[in-house]
């Protein structure tokens, strides 16, 4: 293994370890940084129109891409090497984040207060939360903790092994603008056509990983398995579908049925055999989720390793 792959294998693991200790930082966070740069941009920018979108994320995610090559180009020696991938691998990670989030909804419901545990999830996820009974939210809470597993830890990780500082902050920068402009509205059908289709595409790989993970270390192997080939590819997102029918199967509950997004009703398909999940069925997700990330990292820095060697 060559020193510069030792660094990199090395800084994902620190990063990691950081992530797990320190969660994301409470203020000056890159991430939100970078957002509001992209909102800066997007005021001046927007127009109707996919090649304006297209633009857009060309522009945005190829300015992380090359500041994160300019930082491996200044940093060539092993230590400050691994320092600089530790720290950008604790950046766009959010394990952490997402496991308080998941545990406050948790606490929340375990005394009795559901409607704070209602406007609680709002921070997972983009659907009407003000109405959802105990059941409901659990299974949101839950969806989104899948789904964020593979986005917010998996997937950096895998295109940090893959391409280091420049992979994870491209991949970082690509994951935060489909969230600001992805998703389906009036404002944003064309314009961000881009952000969408380039994020599920960079999404492939750790989604599958993912849900490889909770196949194989899940609770239920042979129902991970099962459910992830039988009902994966029912749900609208190519990356999600994956990821949510393994954790249902691998937890032996059921996933998937009707949204409301502001007023947009989406009837997703139904994943796994069980039932609607409880209270305790979050936290038995937290646990896997966890395990997930662990495998994750071990597996990436062993990629890492081993495409040096070749």
């Amino acid at each position: 293994m060559t020193s510069t792959s030792t660094a990199r294998a090395a800084g994902l693991l620190l990063g990691y370890a950081a992530d797990r200790l320190l969660a994301d930082p409470r203020r000056l966070h890159p991430v939100a940084g970078f957002g509001q740069l992209a909102a800066s941009l997007e005021r001046r920018t927007w127009r109707d129109d996919r090649a304006a979108g297209v633009v857009h994320v060309a522009v945005l995610v190829g300015g992380a891409v090359a500041l994160g090559a300019a930082t491996e180009a200044v940093v060539r020696r092993p230590l400050p090497r691994t320092l600089a991938t530790a720290a950008a691998t604790w950046a766009v990670l959010g394990g952490t984040s997402l496991d308080r989030e998941a545990a406050a909804v948790s606490r929340l419901l375990a005394d009795g207060r559901l409607p704070e545990a209602r406007v609680q999830l709002t921070h997972l996820v983009g659907r009407d939360t003000s109405r959802l009974e105990e059941g409901e939210v659990v299974r949101a809470t839950l969806e989104s903790l899948a789904e964020n597993t593979s986005d917010a830890v998996v997937a950096p990780l895998v295109w940090g092994a893959v391409a280091g500082v420049p992979g994870l902050l491209g991949y970082r920068a690509a994951n935060t603008l489909d969230a600001m402009v992805g998703h389906r509205s009036p404002r944003y059908e064309r314009f961000g056509w881009a952000a969408a289709r380039f994020d599920d595409l960079l999404n492939l790989p750790g989604s599958r990983l993912t849900a490889a993970l909770a196949t194989g270390i899940g609770p239920d192997r042979a129902g991970a398995w099962r459910t992830w080939r039988r009902d994966a590819a029912g749900h609208p997102s190519p990356n999600a579908g994956p990821v949510e029918a393994s954790f249902a199967g691998a937890l032996g509950i059921r996933l998937g049925g009707t949204n409301d997004y502001a007023g947009r009703i989406e009837h997703r398909a139904v994943m796994g055999d069980g039932p609607l999940p409880d209270r305790t069925d979050l936290d038995r997700a937290r646990t896997l989720a966890r395990r997930i990330g662990a495998g994750a990292v071990l597996a990436a820095a062993t990629l890492a390793g081993a495409r040096a060697r070749r």
